[in-house]
């Protein structure tokens, strides 16, 4: 299997999955988005916004164990505003299923962010070199260009990739565990006695206490029921993750945007900001 792309100089950018079967040795091709059976793959329809970017330079390796095939974006073009742009996107195609995934986008194009973000994440690029060890199940990424603002510069930098899947069980305990750490700063403002067997019983059952991160997290709130009350001013400057909010509202609206995050885009509230989709 493969996607077609298009070439830098051309007009058209293709959105194609092509399949080639051996043992009858019959291509067969698919638009990302139609409803069209491709051999070994079920047939039915792919939302047209769930599926990667038309443009050119996308690296696609596949695994075979996983009957999986992962897209990382290159350059593509605006059919709206006729201009290329380079960001960051990674996709999971399951072949079986014929849905596709964003398992991450990153879509902030600053010169000025990436070069805070170099120790962070590579940096959106085209014309790369993606390599997958299906074995180690980790993908490695080198070199590319980042971009029409910098047509001659060459990047030499080398980055690996490894995917986590978090199991329904951590999803749920995860989840569980936002949602009883709130209930513990609430408490704790009102009655620590109170909050204090909170931490103790139900609060405890959430964490995972052979993980090394999250027992010190869980020692650290602990420790809060015996310092000082905090001005607000005092808890803006913790760890957003450790510190209670500041009020009712703000740690409610926090909780809430935690949970979301372990859900798909179209289920949840949309990310922008209302500004961005007004014209002057």
């Amino acid at each position: 299997m493969g996607l077609a792309s298009s070439s830098p100089n051309s007009t058209n950018s293709f959105c194609k999955i092509l399949a080639f079967n051996l043992s009858d040795t019959l291509a067969s091709t698919g638009k990302l988005g139609e409803e069209k059976s491709l051999p070994g793959i079920a047939a039915g329809p792919v939302p047209c916004i769930a599926v990667p970017a038309a443009g050119f330079t996308q690296r696609a390796t596949i695994d075979p164990e996983l009957n999986e095939i992962h897209v990382l974006s290159g350059m593509s073009k605006d059919k709206e505003k006729r201009n290329e742009s380079v960001r960051n996107s990674f996709w999971v195609y399951d072949i079986h299923s014929n849905k596709w995934v964003c398992v991450y986008k990153n879509e902030n194009i600053g010169q000025q962010y990436w070069n805070k973000m170099c120790n962070v994440e590579p940096c959106p690029r085209f014309a790369h070199q993606l390599v997958y060890d299906d074995s180690q199940k980790v993908h490695y990424l080198f070199g590319g260009n980042p971009g029409t603002s910098s047509p001659k510069l060459r990047l030499d930098d080398f980055w690996s990739l490894k995917l986590s899947r978090p199991s329904k069980d951590y999803v749920l305990r995860r989840c569980k565990y936002f949602i009883r750490k709130q209930r513990f700063f609430e408490l704790t403002t009102r009655d620590p006695i109170a909050g204090m067997q909170y931490l103790q019983n139900d609060l405890s059952d959430t964490v995972a206490h052979d993980n090394v991160e999250e027992r010190v997290e869980f020692q650290r709130l602990s420790r809060m029921l015996f310092e000082a009350p905090k001005t607000e001013e005092s808890m803006q400057c913790e760890e957003e993750e450790l510190s209670p909010p500041s009020n009712l509202y703000v740690g409610r609206t926090q909780l809430f945007d935690k949970l979301v995050s372990f859900f798909p885009d179209h289920m949840t509230q949309p990310k922008g900001s209302l500004v961005d989709f007004v014209t002057f």
